[in-house]
């Protein structure tokens, strides 16, 4: 009888201690939102951006849930480069205690103010790229690629050091520099990109450049989970001025890809005449 009622009690229990176990710890969250989240969703849980949430004073089930469903594969990317995808490369890094805690750290913050911003953290706010000036003389065209959704076409063109290691089959190596010519597609009666014979949207007006390079060093002060290499991740205006972006987004989105050196188009590189 005495056996019964004690197990009795320790079934009942049960519920409680599941609960107490994913509780988290707000302290150790903080740390690792110190460390990687920060940087997009704010330090405060006050996100950089209007497109991206504020995770202040969210509920933690909800945080967990969704680090899980990123992690996991349940909210699938519809494209490599989509918000989805870069989240997945940073939950695909967290344990599941990590994801307790850092749930538990937002939960515990006030909600934050009508359109407050955080400032975007120093070490992913900067970037090392200065605009190739000679870029037409000295880079190779290597690859073209239509975007749709936002009737663009874009030229990728890569240095000589970086073609030449993808000829190899080797990685980028530092003084690796890729740019991009960035055109909105010129659109006909219908506003429809129009399609030229090469099977590419034939391009119009030029509207911005992006770049990544390399040099030794650069990776130094980015956060380990988001770090790729010495990488680093620019936007220029087309009178070759930096734009401000936050590179943790370029950082996050590349992160995956560092078994092709951090690129998306390395298989096109390799190939280019």
């Amino acid at each position: 009888m005495k056996k019964t009622i004690a197990m009795s009690v320790m079934l009942a229990l049960v519920p409680a201690m599941q609960a107490a176990a994913q509780q988290g710890d707000p302290a150790a969250g903080k740390a690792k939102v110190e460390e990687v989240c920060a940087a997009c969703h704010g330090a405060n849980g006050v996100s950089v951006s209007d497109n991206i949430p504020n995770l202040a004073a969210q509920r933690s089930a909800y945080i967990e849930s969704q680090l899980r469903a990123f992690r996991d594969g349940a909210r699938k990317a519809p494209n490599a480069t989509s918000t989805i995808a870069t989240m997945a490369a940073i939950a695909n890094q967290l344990s599941q205690a990590d994801i307790v805690n850092v749930a538990a750290y937002f939960a515990s913050l006030p909600g934050p103010a009508t359109g407050a911003k955080s400032a975007q953290l120093p070490n992913v706010a900067k970037t090392n790229l200065k605009f190739p000036e000679d870029y037409k003389a000295t880079f190779t065209k290597y690859h073209t690629i239509n975007f749709p959704a936002t009737k663009q076409v874009r030229y990728y063109l890569a240095n000589k050091v970086a073609l030449e290691a993808a000829r190899a089959g080797k990685p980028l190596p530092n003084g690796s520099y890729l740019l991009a010519e960035v055109y909105a597609a010129k659109l006909d009666a219908d506003q429809k990109p129009v399609m030229g014979a090469d099977g590419f949207f034939v391009a119009d007006k030029p509207l911005l450049f992006t770049a990544m390079a390399r040099e030794a060093g650069w990776g130094k002060d980015i956060p380990a989970m988001l770090r790729n290499e010495d990488w680093n991740y620019a936007v220029f205006s087309l009178d070759k001025q930096h734009r401000p972006i936050n590179h943790a987004e370029c950082l996050a989105c590349h992160v995956p890809l560092n078994n092709v050196s951090y690129t998306f188009t390395l298989k096109q590189l390799s190939g280019a005449k």
